[in-house]
Formats: C-alpha cells, structure tokens, sequence
C-alpha cells in the first residue's frame, strides 16, 4: 500500500565510545543512503556471504567468553561471526571500556551494553541468548545474539555493508567495523554486498524476458533488506507502489505513483498469462475493495513477484507467491499506449 573515523585508533584500544557510534531505532527510514540500482542483468553469488572464517592472531585478543559468543550467534544467524566481533570491538572494545553506558545506564545519547543498543531498538529485536528468562543489553548473552538478529533483519549477510550502515548511520562506522573484521578472520574473508537479484532469484526467470524486463525485475530485487515506509518512495524506503513506479523509472519509463491509479492504468491480463514486469494487484488494505485494490507487486515469473510488503514483515521487501485468496487481478503497464511511446522514444537514443 501506498501514500496518500580515523576516529577510534587508540581511543578504541582505551575503550573509547563515540556518540555516532549507536543503534538508531528500528524504525527509522530517513537519511539511510542504501544502495540502489540493478545488477546490470546478471546475479550475484551470495553462496560465501555466511561462510565462518578462521580466526588470526588478532582473534587471540577477543575475550574469550566473547569470541564464544560472537562465533555462536555467527552460526544462528549465518552471519560471519567476525563482523559481530567488529562491532563489539568499535563500540566498547568487547565489553571493556569503562565509559558509561557499557556495564550500566546509558551514554548521553541513549545507548548501552557491550553493543551498544538503544532501549527502543533492542525491545525490538532482543534475543535470550541465555535462557535465563531475562533480556538484557548489558549482558553479553543477549547483547550478541541481538545484534545478529538485528544485522539479519536489515539484509545481512548478502548486504552487510547496508546492514551495518542500518546499525549506525555512518559509512565511516561501516569501513572501520570491516577492517577490524578483516583483521579477526583468517582465509579469503570477503563481504558480500548484492545489490542486483541472487543468483537463486534468477531461477524464478523465463528465459526470453527481454532486456528492458530484466532491468526493471533486478532494479526492484535490489531493493530487500530496505525498509517498507507507507508514502515513502526512496531511495532508503518504499511502499508497494513507489517501489514498482521506481522499478519503471529506473528505465526511463514513467507509470503512476498509487495503487490506486496504477491498476487502471495497465492493460488488464487474464490470470494464468502473466509475465515477468506485470502488476498483480490485491484486495489488501484499509479502504480498499475488489474493484479498488489497495496492494501492489511486480511478477518476475513462476508464480513470484517481488513487493514491499509492511513495516512488521520479515523481510520488509521480498520474493514471494502472488496466488493467494485477495489476488484481484494483473496488469501489463508495458502494453499501456503511453508506455509504448516512451519505448519508441527510448529505443530511438
């Protein structure tokens, strides 16, 4: 639905904690520069994005009690363990700066434990990491464990630096949280950021979806790990319908900004013959009816489409069937007369 940095250095080694250096709330969209954009037509291999490195000689130098624990939630989470540890390190150099807000109560910004969580943030995300029946961010534990649920929820590990970025708005944070995991894990440690459709989504393609098809369907898949923002419409956060009218426009096509004036829009298509770059519209939503579908997504074959589901889904943006009960109906906006000429126009460059 739709509308209406060089910083730490020693500081680190002292226990240093920056004020940017914090867990913004879970909900925030604004200002998140995401990467955007598609993967030119072809997939990324995100096979080793969870792979569990070595550890070097600068592992040694972890707690150990906190090695065991960023190497746990490194396994629950298919998350490299050593990015965990990155972010113990940069925040409170695992646990061992005395400034406040590590062991008890808050920095002047808000945030604590080892992680550095701020209270709003982890109530959202907290994780018993213990089974002690307790949830807090002051211990270790939970503190973890959270994190990697948190960093899972923003699209790690395909798109841990979008991920990390979410974590702390800052793409100094980011740079200095990889290069203190490059130094923790041993072998050929890389991070994977897919921006374009995973290789596996790729499967959902028939082979003759021409060119222009493709580019919109990669444009939208690049968009999971966002955030779904009612109204919003980029490039951080979308709704269902912002999220097609960007996938258009990133081909130079132009379509209708609403749900509800993008299902007269298409062409309408009998169910059973849509294609890749069609709309499947739904009878989903406040004020929204059979004949006034109130949701949105964009088919990219076999059953599938991509949409930006809601602010509480898992994920906000993601693949999945659109043959569900509350399916309306399918448009093909590329059929659209206007469409057509902005193809002529776009194909006479």
């Amino acid at each position: 639905m739709r509308r209406g940095l060089l910083f730490l250095g020693a500081a680190v080694a002292a226990g240093a904690l920056f004020a940017a250096l914090i867990v913004l709330p879970v909900f925030m969209g604004a200002g998140q520069l995401l990467y955007g954009g598609g993967s030119g037509g072809f997939c990324v291999d995100t096979s080793q994005a969870s792979r569990q490195p070595e550890e070097t000689s600068d592992a040694k130098a972890i707690p150990a009690d906190y090695l065991k624990l960023y190497k746990k939630a490194g396994k629950d989470y298919g998350l490299p363990w050593n990015v965990l540890a990155g972010i113990g390190k940069v925040e409170t150099d695992h646990g061992r700066s005395t400034l406040p807000g590590v062991s008890s109560g808050e920095n002047y910004a808000g945030a604590g434990g080892p992680m550095q969580f701020l209270e709003s943030t982890f109530k959202a995300f907290a994780v018993d990491g213990n089974k002690d029946g307790k949830k807090s961010r002051y211990d270790p534990a939970d503190a973890i464990p959270s994190a990697a649920r948190y960093l899972k929820h923003n699209g790690a590990p395909e798109r841990m630096r979008t991920a990390l970025y979410m974590y702390n708005h800052s793409w100094d944070y980011v740079d200095l949280v990889l290069s203190w995991s490059k130094r923790y894990g041993g072998g050929d440690f890389t991070i994977v950021q897919a921006n374009g459709p995973k290789c596996s989504d790729t499967e959902n393609l028939p082979d003759d979806v021409d060119e222009i098809v493709q580019r919109i369907i990669d444009f939208a898949l690049a968009q999971r790990g966002k955030r779904y923002v009612f109204g919003a419409n980029g490039p951080d956060a979308w709704d269902c319908s912002s999220l097609v009218e960007g996938a258009y426009k990133s081909v130079g096509l132009t379509i209708p900004p609403s749900t509800w004036t993008q299902w007269p829009f298409g062409v309408r298509i009998p169910k059973g013959s849509e294609r890749p770059g069609d709309l499947v519209f739904f009878n989903s939503g406040p004020g929204t009816s059979w004949d006034r579908p109130g949701h949105v997504g964009l088919v990219i074959g076999n059953g599938k489409m991509i949409a930006a589901r809601c602010a509480t889904c898992v994920p906000n943006i993601g693949v999945q069937s659109y043959k569900r009960s509350d399916w309306v109906g399918v448009t093909r906006p590329l059929a659209n007369p206007q469409v057509q000429e902005q193809l002529k126009k776009l194909q006479a460059r």
